[in-house]
Order: C-alpha cells, then sequence, then structure tokens
C-alpha cells in the first residue's frame, strides 16, 4: 500500500474556518488506523499516491490535518481554502468522494461534520422554515398532519384529486404525492396538478382551514423547474422535490428558482437507505440532513422509529456526537439547532404510521413535527375520510393530554383505527 505523512497532527487545534469531519473506518489488511486516516485526509484534501514536484509549501499547508483518533473514529480538519462557498457538489466531491474506494480502508463511514459559519452563510438555507410553515397554514400548537395519496401509482388525476379531497375533509392539513408519481400516462402532471387544487379550494371553502398539496415536480433540472413554476401559477405553495436522485446540483437550481416563486419545498429522502443503512460503511443521515438544510429544504422526511422501517429513535432525533470545533449538536432535533441564522426545518415522520403510534411519536419529538401517514389512512376500515379524521382526532387527544382510548370511545374514527391497528402502550 501506499503511505502517506504529513497528515496525521495529533496536536492540531481547529480554527473556526476549519471544516471538521468525523469518520468511522476499517484500515485495511497490513494498515495501521494512523496510515489509513492518512491516506483519507490526503485523497479528500490535496494528496496522491506518490511524490510529486508539483507540491509546494504554500499548498502543502492547505492539506487535511488528522488531529484525532478514538478507536475507530478519526476527525479530520479541512482548511476553509479547500472549498468553493454555495458549491455542495464540490464540498462533497471532497470529503465524500474518492475516499470511499480506497485500497486503504476496508470500511469508511462519515458520521458527522462541524461546520465554519462562512461556509454555513454561503448558503440560501431554508425560505420558509417552521414558523414559515406555521404561519401559511395557520397551525400553532400542534404538530401537522398529512398523508400520501395510495396506491402511490396507478390513479388517474381525477382519482387522485378525490383521495386528497377526502383526506382534507377527514381533516388532515397536507396532502403529498409519492415519491415515483410524475407524469406518468395514467396521471399526468399537469392534469393532476389543475384537478387536486381544485379540490384543495374545495375543501378548503367548506372546513375553513388552510389545506396544502405537495405537488412531486422530481424531474431533469430544467424541466423540474417549470413543473415548479406551473404549480405556482395554478395556486399551490409547495413543491416535493426527491433530494438525492436530483443531485445536490438540481436542488441547488431548484432553491435557487425559488426566490422567485416563493414555495415551500419539501424534500423527500428516496434512496437514502443506500448511503446510510450501512452503519460501518457509507453517509449518515446526519450529513445528509446538514447538506440539504443548507442548501434549503423547508421540510425533510426524518422516519419514526415506531413505523415500518428501520431507523432507530437515535436516527429519528439525529442527534450527532459533539466535534472539538464550536460546534454542539446535542440540544434537541438536529434540524431545528440554532446554527448561525439557518432557519428550522420541519421533520416529517413517515412510514408505517398509523394513530395508535402517533402518542409515543409525539412524546419523542414534540409538537414541531409533521405526521405523515398513508397507509394508516387510506387503510381505515371506514376509508380515507375516516382515516383522516382518526389520525387528527388522536393528535387532539394527545395535545390536550387526554387518555387516547379514554378519547376514542366518543371518537368513532379513532376507536376503529385503534381496534383494526392497535395502540402501542410502551
Amino acid at each position: 500500500m501506499v503511505k502517506y505523512t504529513g497528515y496525521w497532527q495529533p496536536n492540531y487545534k481547529p480554527t473556526k474556518n476549519d471544516l471538521v469531519m468525523l469518520y468511522k473506518m476499517k484500515p485495511a489488511r497490513g494498515i495501521s488506523m494512523n496510515q489509513a486516516a492518512e491516506a483519507v485526509a490526503a485523497e479528500s484534501s490535496i494528496g496522491t499516491w506518490t511524490t510529486i514536484a508539483t507540491m509546494s509549501p504554500e499548498i502543502k499547508k492547505m492539506g487535511a490535518k488528522v488531529f484525532e483518533i478514538k478507536g475507530n473514529m478519526v476527525k479530520i480538519a479541512y482548511p476553509l481554502e479547500l472549498f468553493e462557498p454555495g458549491n455542495m457538489p464540490q464540498i462533497w466531491s471532497s470529503v465524500a468522494g474518492n475516499i470511499f474506494n480506497m485500497k486503504d480502508v476496508e470500511f469508511l463511514r462519515l458520521e458527522d461534520a462541524s461546520w465554519p459559519r462562512k461556509l454555513v452563510t454561503s448558503f440560501k438555507g431554508p425560505k420558509f422554515g417552521i414558523p414559515g410553515i406555521r404561519k401559511l397554514l395557520r397551525v400553532k400548537d400542534r404538530p401537522l398532519c398529512g398523508t400520501i395519496v395510495k396506491p402511490k401509482l396507478g390513479l388517474s388525476e381525477k382519482g387522485h384529486a378525490k383521495v386528497a379531497y377526502e383526506a382534507w375533509s377527514g381533516g388532515l392539513d397536507i396532502v403529498k404525492d409519492d415519491e415515483n408519481l410524475t407524469s406518468q400516462p395514467f396521471n399526468k402532471f399537469h392534469e393532476r396538478i389543475i384537478q387536486t387544487l381544485k379540490l384543495r379550494d374545495k375543501a378548503e371553502d367548506e372546513t375553513g382551514e388552510k389545506k396544502i398539496y405537495m405537488p412531486n415536480v422530481t424531474a431533469e433540472t430544467s424541466e423540474m423547474i417549470k413543473r415548479a413554476k406551473f404549480v405556482k401559477d395554478c395556486g399551490g405553495e409547495y413543491a416535493m422535490v426527491d433530494i438525492l436522485t436530483i443531485g445536490w446540483s438540481g436542488l441547488q437550481s431548484i432553491r435557487e428558482a425559488n426566490e422567485d416563486l416563493k414555495l415551500v419545498l419539501h424534500a423527500h429522502r428516496a434512496m437514502h437507505g443506500a448511503l446510510t443503512r450501512n452503519k460501518n460503511h457509507g453517509i449518515s443521515m446526519l450529513f445528509i440532513a446538514d447538506t440539504v438544510r443548507l442548501i434549503g429544504v423547508d421540510q425533510l422526511h426524518i422516519g419514526t422509529a415506531v413505523g415500518k422501517m428501520m431507523e432507530t429513535k437515535e436516527d429519528v432525533m439525529m442527534v450527532g456526537e459533539e466535534i472539538e470545533g464550536g460546534f454542539v449538536k446535542a440540544k434537541g432535533h438536529r434540524l431545528q439547532e440554532d446554527w448561525h441564522g439557518v432557519k428550522p426545518v420541519f421533520a416529517v415522520c413517515s412510514g408505517g404510521l398509523h394513530p395508535g403510534l402517533i402518542p409515543p411519536l409525539i412524546k419523542m419529538l414534540g409538537k414541531d413535527i409533521i405526521v405523515q401517514a398513508g397507509g394508516g389512512v387510506h387503510g381505515h376500515p371506514s376509508g380515507t375520510k375516516a382515516g383522516a379524521a382518526a389520525m387528527r382526532q388522536v393528535i387532539d387527544a394527545v395535545m390536550k393530554k387526554e387518555n387516547v382510548r379514554e378519547y376514542a370511545k366518543t371518537h368513532k374514527e379513532l376507536d376503529q383505527a385503534i381496534k383494526k391497528w392497535g395502540l402501542y402502550n410502551k
């Protein structure tokens, strides 16, 4: 194996302008942890596999510094000069690029980061965030509640709009498209927007409440922006994007366009498991969450810890390790911590939710969440409208500190839901 030297600097103290990364790594056979860490630091900054004539003392000073190794956890500090401000693809190409395929490491996982203020403020951040969304929906003191139209594919434009209308009528605030519904032959994007927003208006008139539709505008970048503009022209107030499949360039482009469009951006994290699921190799959801908050989404899926997905309570809470460099990440939910003026992002809880799982979810995460259930609404014994009512009822019961089982005795929709799916009581 090639030896990388000069990057292990245990006496180095990170400056306020360093981007400090936390990696978990297992060296390849025959390689020490120090050697593996130096290889990662070199490849992700200024180094290469051999000595080179073009290296100067001035450039060498810009090399990343491995300053702490504890067990299999490694902290590396990167000088600010290595990064182009406001360019997320470039940052990822550095700290999350070639290093994952190096022979010197058997496994490598990017766990966390401490971002310097100068990098943080070079990005737009959320346009609305939690305060702007609550103002738009006129809901101050409870979790927002929503659903995903099911079946996720196959409904016509009118069928889709009808399901959305029933959910709004039952009491839900939000209805959204699923991640793989864009503009298929059975459900064309433009017609779906027209039909669904028409019934949104009807539901608002009938209920006196603000109702939100989140259409999936995910597509090639220029088409995606055209679709977002169409949503705006039709009176829509939200756009949903699949953040990983459109890429950071696409996400930054839609955020830039959103300066004029002024839509709330909802981030679906489809494909994240390919990066986050292996706890020994890949990229953590913490780092992805930081990334998209900086770029400027207003809402992000986080899982539930009580539903069908594999996340643990710690994963959903997104509480990271405290990293030397002046950035503490252990006070509340990661998406909502104070961060150099960046607006807090709404945490969206989805994946196998039903009314019986809502009490522990709110206990765990508090009121600043969006409860989003698909099957747990549309699978209700009495249909979508009743499923929506049951979800709103259980949220109301929890916020009033009522006993949910007792509350269900006078709220038939909730009672039916509990009889079908049970009530989480651990």
